[in-house]
């Protein structure tokens, strides 16, 4: 019969990237995860990883077993996770992915008290504007802003958000501030790469300035603007602060942009664990209803 601490230490060797940062992750000593490694090869009857003296990488067979043995690694974990919470504690790994901006300016703040009040929890958040599998990349959940695409994820609403249509002072006085959405088409926009150059929705139609900048970051899509590349159609969450200052101007058309939404979403047919639906209700109550960025 395998034995699981066998498994968890291949598991840890392929996602540390080495036998020495394994053994540091598992408090254990190179040597006895190196012990544990070929025992779990003994037993398979395969070789799991071609070593050689720069690094580490997957065999074939080693490949085949890594999905089901991380998969194996993540029941164990859940299911102490859940004995845990039967006696009211959130203990157990959760990996998390969120939008750099965001999370940056927002979630960060929002999860540290959290953090401190659960010290159990051992949470990977990382941070990444690419759309994500979750259930493919191993996420027990992503926050994401905008609207709920992938219909294989179940989403809880975390914050209302809207995005506002800006620019700086200084584009405004060369171009001219637009009054309607067919104006908009003369104008030079600030794109998010993410969402496509059609993404610009109102709520009685969509608009198609011409392209500036393609960039797949919120940051540089703000700092764009401000330089006085063109407009943009960012969240509150991000413009609020350079609004305040006057670094950027909201435009008004009288036609307001699509609704849209913080949430976080798991993927469907995974029971939502304790630990999860508590850092919702965190997230929830730390940003507020409204949230406070749109204040």
């Amino acid at each position: 019969m395998l034995k699981l601490d066998g498994i968890a230490s291949f598991v840890a060797v392929v996602e540390a990237g080495s036998i020495s940062a394994a053994g540091r992750r598992l408090h254990l000593s190179k040597s006895v995860v190196s012990e544990r490694l070929a025992e779990l090869e003994r037993q398979l009857g395969a070789s799991l990883l071609h070593r050689t003296t720069r690094k580490l990488s997957l065999t074939e067979d080693g490949s085949a077993f890594l999905h089901k043995a991380s998969r194996i690694m993540r029941e164990v974990e859940e299911a102490a996770a859940e004995m845990a919470e039967r006696r009211g504690s959130l203990i157990g790994p959760m990996r998390i992915s969120a939008p750099v901006t965001f999370g940056r300016l927002h979630l960060g703040p929002a999860l540290y008290p959290f953090l401190l009040r659960h010290p159990g929890i051992e949470l990977s958040l990382e941070l990444d504007d690419r759309r994500v599998d979750a259930a493919a990349d191993g996420f027990d959940a992503v926050i994401r802003h905008g609207v709920l695409e992938d219909s294989r994820l179940v989403a809880w609403q975390l914050a209302q958000s809207r995005r506002r249509l800006v620019a700086a002072p200084a584009y405004l006085e060369r171009a001219g501030v637009p009054a309607s959405l067919d104006e908009l088409a003369v104008h030079r926009g600030i794109f998010y790469t993410n969402r496509g150059i059609a993404d610009w929705r109102f709520e009685s139609g969509d608009a198609r300035p011409v392209v500036a900048l393609r960039v797949n970051n919120g940051d540089m899509m703000r700092d764009a603007a401000v330089a006085g590349l063109g407009l943009a159609l960012l969240p509150g969450f991000i413009v609020g602060e350079a609004l305040k200052s006057g670094l950027l101007r909201e435009i008004a058309l009288g036609r307001p942009a699509a609704a849209e939404s913080v949430y976080i979403a798991h993927p469907e047919g995974r029971r939502a664990s304790a630990k999860l639906r508590a850092l919702a209700d965190c997230l929830r109550a730390a940003f507020g209803s409204p949230p406070y960025w749109e204040a």
